[in-house]
């Protein structure tokens, strides 16, 4: 067995251990004690080889420990590496871990009195860190993170000891000085000023940026400075920023030199803080240019990334190789092709004029109506328009409202609008451009050349091509122009294969045969009462022929036959108070017109 402590990130829970499922173990119970004391009891491992991971370690026992720690570095923020027992060929994982447990046992009950033990142990009888960790089953880290509580003054150490500072912060405090203790000490006693604790506590001792030895990219054994050898941490910290900063920069200095050398043809050494974005790059290899930039983190990390140009650099690179192959009348033909205007100067231009068009425009009221229709028709980047396509999934209603009578009227005013504007009478819609080339522009030329009356009848199948159904202004439309559903609505099996409701069928039968022969089916199926109304419209079985019939639902206004909500209704119950006391609608019709003095009015 060999002890040593592991970083969280190359540990896993091993298929062999009891506790391996997907799903993490509950922990809540010993939880608090990891976050405040982390894990002190190693867990025991193997190299993760044989279950395809090298480089890791399995975790046979102690699965629940691992978790715990996980869930307190994700809270903290900070993760510690954890004890572990590495089991060798032989090893039985149930009697270390009762090894390791019993050893444990014997520990104190607190890491303050374990430090006057192991001092003891140290000063007393000559133990080593390492005979002390093989006596209670502990790693050396773990025995000299104990040992450095030693570095604190003592009514730190007590303040630990009776839990009024938590073990982030003195495991920081071990890396003060005795003076900043004092200093700290003052702040922690007084009522008024703000105390620092945790990783705040870290970033107070070192200025704002602690700097680990690890991202040091000159040798640590030339550096002249003092480094902090951090206990609870694999590396050390750097004391003086300043001093760091000035020999890192120097090895960055070499590295660039070195770059260049190489043959780069840069290297960028971005300003600290700033992150390489990749995606704001493209990759180029150095025979093409390619450069070399070089980031910082302001805790001293460098990383270095080779063969890339800006995406503005990387279009420019590929201009230049492709004007380096081209001949003399090539750059000159490409010269001719130049804007003669800058495109800050262009907008310039386009603002002014169309300030001044849309000017005139208001002059001109039958040139507006008609490039509104244009807009309409084949839509523009600020004109976004939709034509109602009334889709239905039940194949019944999509055949009955394309074979009703009002589809076949509007289809031939569609038709007629197509023909005035030259499309093919094949197009399914006049809105939409149907797929020609010309734009807004020569469909408004198009219809300069129309009259009033014929522009009009092209609005008019554009509107309707575009009004949503269902919506409030079918409503309004169909209020206001009074539209007889008698005479463009045929009774079909498509309506009343879609009434289910018993008493809507009872209030049907009431208008078309009486009150009479409604009370004597009331009781009757859904399905016999509406063959009764059939046979009214029809005339058939006897019963008296009923001509003209609409049902509440598609009348104008809307009505229902219960007082349950009914969608249209609500629709126009909203409006119906904008629609009273307006004039009455006549049908317009205007004569031919000069188009061109409609246009210069």
């Amino acid at each position: 067995m060999q002890l040593a402590n592991i970083e969280l990130g190359k540990l896993f829970v091993s298929k062999t251990n009891m506790r391996h499922a997907d799903k993490a173990p509950d922990v809540s119970d010993i939880l608090p004690t990891v976050k405040a004391r982390g894990v002190i009891v190693p867990l025991i491992v193997r190299p993760g080889e044989d279950e395809g991971k090298p480089d890791m370690f399995g975790i046979v026992a102690g699965a629940r420990r691992f978790h715990a720690a996980g869930l307190a570095a994700q809270e903290n923020g900070e993760a510690d590496a954890l004890p572990c027992a590495i089991m060798e060929p032989g090893d039985d994982a149930a009697a270390l871990e009762a090894s390791l447990i019993e050893n444990i046992g014997r520990l104190d009950p607190d890491e303050v009195t374990q430090w006057d033990t192991f001092t003891r142990l140290v000063q007393k009888e000559g133990r080593t860190p390492e005979q002390i960790g093989q006596t209670f089953g502990l790693t050396d880290l773990y025995v000299r993170r104990i040992l450095a509580l030693g570095n604190l003054l003592p009514r730190i150490r007590n303040l630990y000891r009776d839990g009024e500072i938590n073990a982030a912060s003195v495991r920081h405090l071990t890396l003060a000085t005795k003076a900043q203790q004092k200093e700290w000490l003052a702040l922690f006693d007084s009522p008024d000023e703000y105390v620092p604790t945790g990783q705040q506590l870290k970033l107070w001792l070192f200025g704002g940026a602690s700097i680990s030895t690890k991202n040091a990219i000159f040798p640590l054994d030339g550096y002249k400075g003092k480094i902090v050898a951090d206990l609870f941490g694999e590396d050390g910290i750097f004391a003086d920023a300043d001093q760091f900063w000035r020999a890192q920069n120097e090895a960055i200095a070499v590295r660039r030199d070195e770059l260049l050398a190489a043959g780069w043809a840069d290297v960028e050494i971005m300003e600290p803080g700033r992150y390489f974005h990749a995606w704001e790059y493209e990759r180029t290899p150095k025979t093409k240019g390619g450069k070399v930039f070089i980031s910082i983190t302001h805790g001293g990390e460098v990383e270095i990334h080779e063969g890339y140009l800006s995406g503005k650099e990387a279009k420019k690179a590929r201009a230049q190789q492709a004007r380096s192959g081209q001949t003399e009348a090539d750059k000159q033909a490409a010269r001719d092709q130049r804007s003669e205007t800058t495109s800050s100067l262009q907008t310039y231009i386009d603002l002014h004029r169309h300030a001044a068009a849309r000017a005139v425009l208001t002059d001109h009221p039958g040139a507006a109506l008609r490039l509104m229709v244009a807009h309409a028709i084949t839509g523009s980047p600020l004109w976004t328009i939709k034509t109602e396509r009334s889709h239905c999934r039940n194949e019944a209603t999509a055949e009955s409202v394309e074979t009703s009578t009002a589809e076949a009227l509007f289809d031939a005013r569609r038709r007629a609008a197509l023909a005035l504007l030259d499309f093919s009478h094949e197009e399914p819609t006049v809105t939409g451009g149907n797929g020609r080339s010309e734009g807004t522009a020569a469909i408004f030329a198009r219809l300069l050349a129309l009259g009033d009356g014929d522009v009009l009848a092209i609005l008019a199948v554009v509107m309707g091509e575009t009004m949503e159904a269902g919506s409030a202004v079918v409503e309004a439309v169909g209020s206001y122009l009074k539209v007889d559903m008698g005479a463009l609505w045929t009774p079909d099996d498509a309506l009343f294969d879609l009434v289910r409701d018993r008493q809507v069928a009872n209030a049907m039968l009431r208008e078309v045969a009486g009150k009479k022969v409604a009370d004597g089916n009331i009781a009757e199926k859904v399905k016999t009462q509406k063959a009764i109304v059939r046979d009214c419209l029809t005339g058939s079985n006897d019963r008296r022929k009923v001509e003209g019939w609409v049902p509440r639902w598609l009348r104008f206004p809307a009505a229902s036959y219960t007082a349950r909500p009914f969608a249209s209704l609500a629709k126009w119950k909203q409006i119906e108070p904008h629609m009273k006391g307006l004039p009455t609608p006549l049908p317009v019709e205007i004569g031919p017109v000069d188009p061109y003095a409609v246009a210069a009015e």
